[in-house]
């Protein structure tokens, strides 16, 4: 294993598989054997889409705010929260007005996720 594949940085923009999730949502992904990182940048007020897949997630507020829907709530999420996501529960995320940093988390990786792209992949609402 070289330096290239263990030591990454988060506010390295040229590292990681690149994805636009959706408008004002951007991704790097960090796959690995067992488990998938994914360092999401979401600009002011912007919001995903519902979606749903059969990883388990968890996420980390890194930086700004915003409000998480999951299943028939939504939470209010502040800088340094958590959360997770059981396999297969619709949910998303909206950006508070300074946007927002997440740090997912996915095990097992998502397939669809180990290459560029667009989308959330799979159950896009």
């Amino acid at each position: 294993m070289s330096d290239n594949d263990t030591l990454f940085n988060l506010h390295n923009t040229a590292l990681g598989i690149a994805r636009e999730l959706g408008p004002g949502i951007n991704t790097r992904i960090f796959p690995g054997d067992h488990a998938m990182l994914s360092v999401v940048t979401i600009d002011a007020n912007a919001e995903g889409k519902i979606h749903h897949h059969p990883e388990e997630q968890w996420g980390v507020l890194l930086d700004g705010s915003l409000t998480r829907y999951q299943g028939d709530k939504a939470f209010p999420v502040k800088k340094g929260d958590f959360w997770r996501t059981p396999p297969n529960v619709p949910h998303t995320v909206k950006a508070g007005p300074d946007g927002a940093t997440v740090l997912d988390i996915f095990s097992p990786p998502r397939d669809e996720y180990r290459k560029a792209g667009s989308g959330f992949g799979t159950g896009d609402g």
